[in-house]
């Protein structure tokens, strides 16, 4: 690795010098060392104007070092971003066979999380049923938290965080409560969430089936909108798998850009902690697309899929995700 940027940002000693370049010089992507220049840049000073402590990890297929490596092995809450990772432990039971997404979970009065996020908490119809499938949907899209209790109902704390463990994440776990069915979300690393997201689409982390049910999920349009992928069109954010994680002063979020074929491109792993630039008050109570460190992420965002598609990457696996198509009811 090369040396430090103004940001506190470690880069390939390539992107280095690119990354103080001033703001009007265009860097146009066209192979990866170029891409990690401009995401570099892009990211270094993104994150000043936003301030905060980040730690992350962007890299680029192909690319002889990382983009972006600024505190990778910090241990930092992962709120949740950490859905991926349960996410993960309730279909690698799926892939074993204990487990189908057909399969119903009871929803009842007691296991509702009466917040704001989520659908579980707006229908006021206990008890009731859904499938696990469509509780995963639900834990992913709209980071539903009665979700999680729900996929706490068939993979308990101990035996999720044993699955991730035997799968190489010793820092992503959630934090066991006195009800082994319950959780908090925990903690992870920028780096070893972008390897869960690296062997998710190398093929490694899950069967054929459940990689490619977990990434419909997170390129649905329904996911999170405002970081990453608010600067994006339709088209352009049916090639992001993302989701976001935030709490009290965190503002976090991981995923992959997918180029026009379905190619994985860019993997991005994002935690951000305040104090942010502005008034700390205010921005420890908003937690939307006009907060410092959300629009940090839009602008890169932005320059991470203005990176792809201009270049051929190794990809052993693709992933086209489907064309949107609109409803009107009927």
């Amino acid at each position: 690795m090369g040396g430090v940027a103004a940001a506190g940002v470690v880069l390939g000693s390539a992107a280095t010098a690119t990354a103080a370049a001033s703001d009007e010089e265009e860097i146009v992507a066209v192979d990866a060392a170029s891409a990690n220049r401009k995401i570099a840049r892009t990211y270094g000073r993104e994150t000043a104007r936003a301030r905060g402590t980040w730690s992350s990890y962007i890299a680029v297929a192909g690319a002889q070092a990382a983009a972006v490596e600024d505190r990778a092995d910090e241990v930092v809450e992962a709120y949740s971003v950490n859905k991926i990772a349960v996410a993960t432990a309730v279909l690698d039971k799926v892939d074993r066979g204990l487990l189908a997404l057909d399969q119903r979970v009871d929803v009842t009065a007691d296991i509702v999380i009466k917040d704001t996020d989520g659908i579980f908490g707006l229908d006021g119809a206990y008890p009731s049923s859904v499938t696990l499938g469509h509780a995963m949907a639900a834990l992913l899209t709209l980071s539903d938290n009665t979700a999680v209790r729900l996929c706490g109902l068939v993979c308990p704390a101990a035996e999720l965080n044993e699955i991730l463990r035997a799968k190489g994440f010793t820092h992503t776990q959630v934090v066991p409560v006195a009800n082994p069915n319950r959780f908090f979300l925990g903690k992870t690393t920028p780096r070893e969430t972008y390897t869960l997201l690296q062997k998710l689409v190398g093929g490694t982390l899950l069967s054929k089936a459940s990689t490619e049910y977990l990434l419909n999920v997170l390129r649905s349009l329904s996911s999170f909108t405002d970081g990453i992928r608010l600067n994006l069109s339709s088209e352009e954010r049916l090639r992001v798998a993302t989701k976001a994680g935030w709490f009290n002063d965190g503002r976090n979020e991981a995923g992959v850009v997918f180029d026009a074929e379905g190619r994985p491109v860019v993997t991005y792993s994002l935690f951000a902690s305040g104090p942010f630039a502005g008034d700390a008050a205010a921005n420890d109570v908003n937690f939307g697309a006009t907060h410092p460190a959300l629009r940090a992420r839009q602008a890169i965002g932005r320059t991470l899929v203005d990176s792809v598609g201009r270049f051929s990457t190794p990809a052993a696996l693709t992933f086209k995700a489907r064309a949107y198509q609109p409803s009107n009811g009927g």
